[in-house]
């Protein structure tokens, strides 16, 4: 199940505060502060595709996620992958490390993570 773009910005700020009630979620927005009523419906149709749960605690409702980011974003990648790159991960790196401007630290950094994923592969 996907999230719209403003339903997405709304999991963030979630998982960043990992719990939060509806004031928490409206501060966490830059003015101009989206309406209330706008945040509430994004919070529905949220609970309806099963990213998040809340407790009531009095009258309010305190909000948290039932989905990892890391799993969404996951998720995400992997279906890049497939639609974009023929399901192949080295396309994927190609393109991203010569498309995007990468730095040559940034690029070691890259080849840190790969190489440490290599060992923990022939272990």
């Amino acid at each position: 199940m996907q999230l719209s773009n403003s339903e997405e910005q709304l999991m963030q700020h979630l998982w960043k505060l990992e719990k939060a009630f509806m004031k928490d979620l409206l501060d966490q927005y830059p003015d101009p502060k989206p309406a209330t009523t706008t945040v509430a419906t994004l919070l529905k149709r949220i609970i309806d595709k099963n990213f998040i749960s809340y407790n009531e605690i009095g009258n309010a409702r305190q909000y948290f996620p039932l989905v990892k980011k890391t799993d969404y974003f996951s998720k995400h990648v992997n279906g890049l992958i497939k639609n974009f790159f023929n399901n192949s991960a080295s396309q994927f790196a190609s393109f991203f490390t010569t498309e995007t401007n990468l730095s040559k630290n940034e690029l070691e950094e890259l080849q840190k993570i790969i190489d440490q994923q290599l060992q923990k592969k022939k272990k």
